[in-house]
């Protein structure tokens, strides 16, 4: 990544700003390969999502409708679709502890979707802002996979949304976002080949540029079994029909394959045949890396069948001079759910696919044959249904010589949406403007860290409400209404006053002066005092609190409402302070701290607790 300066730029980005963005860029370009990397290294707490259940299993995430809990139909903006939401505790403090959330093959997934998300984060984290404050990382093309619309869905839609396309949503029109284009290619390294493809994905190709590509064109092309050419089609049941047919007319017996499915693992997401039939001869196509780490086979790789048995079969791929042993591999469905020691967020399985990862591979699908590289590929792309499908099936090859056409390509065929070319010409420009700014966000981000932890706003406007409910309900507890009267009047002189005038030198302070050691000891010296402000007053008002008893339900559910937001917010605040007094401040320090305190926090408070003392007491006194 410190060779490419896209990719360095969004690195820095996601690691070191709050700034939502959207990595996209030509096939080959290296965007499945950064989320593996912020997987692996970024301090940053996610979730990876995507909007199919294959997609989401090989980005080892899960899908946008499980995670979320959404329904499948489309989403209305406004919508009041509470009681369909019914999220464990565990979820829900996944949810507000999170710092970011990826999303992959984001150009399938449609606007009013990601309004659904949006309203999902908005409700467990903060109402006020768009995905709950949560930062995106959103990944892929939209010039490659499109958002699939039924006419069904298309009626509903088209009221509320100018286009399908996720940059319709209501919800991302809120928030600065910064668009990032990778545009070296590693898949191809003829340059006359890339500039075709650049071409036909921006759907402006030469006449020079079609002539040169439609030379590849033999339509009786019948390639040698070794030379190993897959057949790439727009439908599935040309590549199923062809792939049958060129299985039939091998000789010797075929052999099915049954997956073995334990536990948990919807159908529609199997990532490999349940069935898979094979005879020796079949050429095939690896679907998996291989976990060995020898790097024998890797996903889409082509070889043929030597040899093949109920126990074992044995693969010989071009250029390679022994078979390989192919041996069951497995898929994992997983869920997220949080280590309770660690407080880690990590990926519990639910389910296991095991199967051979092989395919019949004379033919296969362009959707299908999406992320993968073939050395030889002839491409069927006469009846192109899709915008995209001509150039994904094109940036498949390596180079123009692995490629034969079929059929020949026309302009026509060419399918390109002009709502996509629009969005990406503007966001371009408006790209190049966010990056020159990048360095300024990310002083700016760590300012924000500053002011975030010496942001008593929650405490305060927490102990309002609670003090609101006793003036309202419980006059019969003068000696308890008047000693909120104090703590509120305390807590507003000794900590709001006090903190707004911190806040204001520490938004004036320049931005060196930040990071200075004179001032990171002023920043410790003002958690410690703020931390000991909070714990002479709340505590104690806490517990004299948690004693009334309540004669209605529905006032007891109220005080136990307004209770639980007090105690947690003065809960989370003091005890990370506590850490921050001791700690020298750093983005990464101060994150960390606070989505485990966060985490803390949420498992000491049992929100029922109170509320069932309170009703055995109504009880009681009936």
């Amino acid at each position: 990544m410190e060779h490419n300066k896209e990719l360095a730029t969004a690195w820095d980005f996601v690691e070191h700003t709050g700034t939502s963005i959207f990595l996209t860029g030509k096939a080959g370009t290296g965007k499945t390969t950064f989320l593996k990397t912020i997987k692996e290294r970024s301090s940053k707490r996610m979730i990876v999502v995507a909007p199919t259940g294959v997609a989401a299993i090989n980005a080892a995430g899960m899908t946008i409708h499980s995670f979320f809990q959404l329904p499948l139909t489309p989403y209305v903006p406004g919508a009041a679709i509470r009681d369909r939401y019914d999220f464990s505790k565990e979820k829900r403090r996944i949810i507000r502890s999170i710092d970011m959330v990826v999303i992959d093959e984001i150009s399938m997934v449609r606007a009013d979707l990601l309004d659904a998300i949006d309203f999902v984060l908005r409700r467990y984290r903060d109402a006020t802002q768009p995905f709950g404050g949560a930062q995106l990382l959103m990944i892929g093309d939209l010039q490659q996979l499109t958002p699939v619309v039924t006419p069904k869905d298309e009626e509903i839609l088209r009221n509320y949304y100018s286009t399908p396309y996720f940059f319709g949503s209501k919800a991302l029109q809120q928030i600065n976002y910064v668009t990032i284009q990778l545009t070296r290619v590693y898949r191809q390294q003829d340059e006359a080949f890339i500039n075709i493809l650049n071409h036909i994905r921006d759907g402006k190709p030469t006449q020079a540029d079609l002539a040169l590509l439609n030379q590849r064109c033999k339509p009786f092309f019948i390639p040698r079994p070794e030379e190993g050419y897959i057949r790439l089609t727009t439908h599935n049941n040309m590549a199923d029909s062809y792939n049958e047919n060129e299985l039939r007319k091998l000789s010797g017996r075929s052999i099915t394959f049954t997956a073995e499915v334990k536990g948990e693992f919807p159908p529609q997401n199997y990532p490999a045949e349940e069935r898979l039939t094979l005879k020796a001869g079949a050429q095939v196509m690896f679907i998996k890396n291989d976990p060995s780490g020898r790097h024998l086979y890797y996903n889409g790789r082509i070889g043929h069948i030597t040899s093949i048995s109920n126990d074992e079969i044995s693969v010989r791929c071009a250029g390679d001079e022994e078979d390989i042993k192919v041996e069951p591999q497995e898929w994992e469905n997983t869920r997220y759910v949080l280590n309770p020691t660690t407080k880690v967020i990590e990926s519990q399985v639910q389910g296991v696919f095991r199967q051979y990862p092989l395919r019949l591979a004379w033919a296969i699908t362009i959707h299908k044959s999406q992320g993968l590289t073939f050395e030889h590929a002839i491409i069927d792309a006469g009846r192109s249904f899709a915008s995209g499908q001509v150039y994904v099936a094109l940036s498949r090859c390596k180079s123009l010589e692995g490629l034969v056409l079929a059929s020949p390509i026309e302009p026509v065929g060419i399918i390109n949406d002009g709502r996509v070319s629009d969005y990406i010409a503007r966001q371009q420009q408006a790209a190049e403007e966010s990056i020159e700014q990048l360095p300024n966000l990310k002083e700016e981000y760590y300012r924000l860290q500053l002011l975030d932890m010496f942001n008593f706003t929650n405490i305060y406007h927490a102990q309002q409400m609670l003090n609101r409910v006793l003036l309202e309900h419980f006059r019969s507890y003068p000696k308890l209404t008047l000693l909120h009267k104090l703590v509120l009047h305390h807590i507003k002189t000794k900590v709001i006053d006090v903190a707004y005038k911190w806040l204001t030198v520490i938004r004036r302070t320049p931005v060196a002066d930040l990071h200075a050691e004179e001032f990171l000891l002023r920043v410790k010296r003002s958690a410690d005092y703020f931390a000991a402000e909070l714990k002479a007053q709340i505590p104690e008002l806490l517990e004299k609190t948690k004693t009334i008893d309540c004669q209605s339900q529905r006032t007891a559910e109220l005080l136990e409402e307004r209770y639980k937001d007090l105690w947690l917010a003065y809960l989370q605040k003091e005890n990370l302070l506590d850490i921050m007094a001791e700690e020298r401040f750093a983005v990464n320090v101060y994150m960390r701290n606070k989505q485990e305190t966060l985490l803390d926090t949420m498992e000491k408070v049992n929100p029922g607790s109170v509320q069932k003392k309170r009703r055995r007491r109504k009880t009681t006194n009936q």
